[in-house]
């Protein structure tokens, strides 16, 4: 009886605790965005990476095929209420879907004079119709009735429009380079998908990368499978075998470089290396020094 009793507290013992080690390791997804996550007794080295990723080049092309923009799929999700949107790739602080559209729309520019019409001795007092085009004061309107003043009139704000998903061309991925003793390999662990509006648009004036938003991994797979009509990855050699979005980053079918790697200053490359060009060449020798530490391990 004693046995038997030992047997079940034991039995029950081990069930409580592989309940809790599952429910920690589902919360632990569930919180940093990871599709599949890998035990942290199962990993020897881990490197958080940033990558940036340009939808115009060749090689990124069939995520960005007309009408099926990655882009597109991603802000329509969110329109819809199926995908939750963080402001930064800490994936703490959440946005609106109303928050979000106000990221990915621009004020138009206000009319004024061009530098030609400015050179001729135009001002901006000419466009509100100060005089009547030759110098002299324009002719009043309703001669004899009375001239009291009107009153001035509120400023309109200019028209916004959303940013197309074309214009929406510069993505940024966090993950984490992981090797996984017990599997005996390295792993891209994407934590979180974040869409940028380019420096380099026209329609922003800033003249700076402006976040929209940043998205759990997790959550694009499960968009992504649940939209197999729009998340398609397009095959250019074979209309038969087109891929799901999903599957097209399990596979890395796609062109990154590295723009920042974990450091105590959490700073970028460029910033580290004093310039665009130096951070280009740190993020090619990033790239290399991870493939060079796999390598070793392997060899030694």
């Amino acid at each position: 009886m004693n046995k038997f009793l030992s047997f079940a507290a034991l039995t029950a013992g081990l069930t409580l605790s592989v309940a809790a080690s599952a429910q920690e390791q589902a919360t632990t997804a569930s919180s940093n965005g990871s599709y599949r996550p890998i035990p942290n007794s199962d990993i020897m080295f881990r490197k958080t990476i940033w990558r940036a990723v340009d939808l115009r080049e060749k090689q990124n092309k069939p995520m960005f095929s007309e009408g099926k923009e990655i882009s597109r799929v991603i802000l329509e999700a969110v329109k819809r209420g199926e995908l939750q949107a963080y402001r930064n790739d800490s994936l703490t602080t959440t946005l609106s879907s109303a928050e979000v559209v106000s990221n990915m729309s621009y004020a138009e520019a206000s009319a004024g004079l061009s530098d030609e019409e400015k050179a001729a001795g135009f001002s901006d007092s000419d466009l509100g119709g100060g005089d009547d085009g030759w110098g002299a004061p324009a002719p009043k309107k309703g001669k004899g009735k009375s001239t009291a003043k009107a009153a001035p009139k509120a400023p309109v704000a200019p028209p916004s429009y959303e940013y197309r998903p074309k214009d929406i061309y510069q993505m940024e991925i966090k993950e984490d380079m992981i090797f996984d003793k017990k599997r005996s390999r390295m792993y891209h662990d994407i934590k979180a998908i974040g869409l940028l509006v380019p420096s380099t648009l026209s329609a922003n004036t800033s003249g700076i990368e402006k976040t929209i938003g940043y998205f759990k991994y997790s959550d694009l797979v499960r968009v992504f499978r649940a939209n197999p009509d729009k998340a398609i990855w397009f095959n250019p050699q074979n209309d038969a075998q087109h891929k799901n979005l999903a599957d097209a980053f399990e596979l890395w079918l796609f062109n990154s470089y590295i723009v920042k790697v974990s450091n105590p200053n959490d700073s970028r490359l460029d910033e580290i290396y004093g310039g665009q060009q130096q951070g280009i060449l740190a993020s090619q020798q990033a790239a290399a020094d991870l493939i060079e530490y796999e390598y070793n391990l392997w060899s030694f």
